[in-house]
């Protein structure tokens, strides 16, 4: 029989209120709080919370405070990747971010979501479906990318837009929905 935690990251309807699941939540937003407090002098510091708190980073992942995240673990992120400030990341299920991406500031990654059946959702049960993002892929600011999303290699999210479906490589896409404006 599957854990709950099991159930979540495999993408299945679990129950977030499950306690590993909880004792889990609790220890990102600690680490987080440490982050977030942390000066822009404490570079030392904040990298050994961020080698903590995002176990699967590659080399020089550079995160502007304050940022935002349910576990951490479910982060799977390339070389040289930037977070501005203010991103937050609903990594129920994976994300997995190529290397040399870059994100604005105000950026929302999420996983996570509900059924859409009214008496399914009120059980209190939840799912998500992973997120991938490319190499060398530029996400601007106030970007919401909606569970289950992929975003292609080289492509370039203009700011504000809500990401609800699939992005291809090399493209300049933007909008409420976000739309291909161009190719690159």
């Amino acid at each position: 029989m599957k854990t709950q935690k099991e159930k979540m990251i495999a993408g299945e309807l679990y129950d977030p209120l499950d306690a590993m699941l909880v004792a889990d939540r609790l220890q990102t937003r600690l680490l987080l709080k440490e982050l977030n407090d942390s000066g822009e002098d404490e570079t030392e510091k904040r990298k050994n919370i961020l080698a903590k708190l995002i176990l699967n980073a590659a080399e020089g992942l550079w995160l502007q405070p304050p940022f935002y995240c349910d576990y951490g673990y479910n982060l799977h992120i390339g070389e040289k990747v930037f977070f501005n400030f203010n991103c937050v990341v609903l990594d129920v299920s994976t994300v997995t971010i190529g290397s040399r991406t870059m994100f604005g500031p105000n950026v929302q990654l999420y996983t996570a979501t509900h059924p859409i059946n009214h008496v399914e959702r009120a059980s209190g049960l939840e799912y998500a479906k992973p997120i991938v993002i490319g190499d060398d892929v530029w996400v601007g600011g106030s970007v919401v990318v909606c569970p289950g999303v992929h975003i292609g290699h080289r492509s370039v999210i203009g700011a504000g837009s809500v990401v609800t479906k699939d992005i291809p490589a090399d493209v300049f896409a933007a909008g409420n929905p976000c739309m291909v404006i161009r190719e690159l």
